[in-house]
């Protein structure tokens, strides 16, 4: 069985699609940067977004160290998703996706 580290694609680019080339993904991080959010609030936010695809979504990203998963010991129990350090890393990739989108729709119009 190959390790983590083995399944990763030597293109860097292919690296991070495989990581978070995904609409929901972007969409969750694209949260999670401003604050933690919990599942509800994420589910409610992300319109489209089925619970299971949130699920493995947030189980996937917190195994690839992307996110972090806060549980309080409170009554009811209260689930908390932020962005590791790993995660913030993100931030300047996503900054340059909203900057060209935002160029590309004033083109469109």
């Amino acid at each position: 069985m190959k390790t983590k580290a083995e399944l990763i694609p030597e293109c860097p680019v292919a690296a991070t699609v495989q990581l978070i080339g995904n609409k929901w993904k972007l969409l969750i991080i694209r949260n999670l940067l401003a604050r933690p959010w919990r599942f509800n609030e994420l589910h409610k936010n992300l319109d489209g977004i089925s619970q299971k695809v949130l699920t493995d979504s947030l189980r996937q990203m917190e195994a690839d160290g992307l996110i972090t998963r806060t549980v309080y010991a409170e009554v009811p129990p209260r689930v908390e998703y932020a962005l590791s350090e790993l995660g913030e890393t993100l931030k300047p990739i996503l900054d340059a996706m909203k900057a060209w989108g935002e160029s590309y729709k004033k083109r469109m119009e």
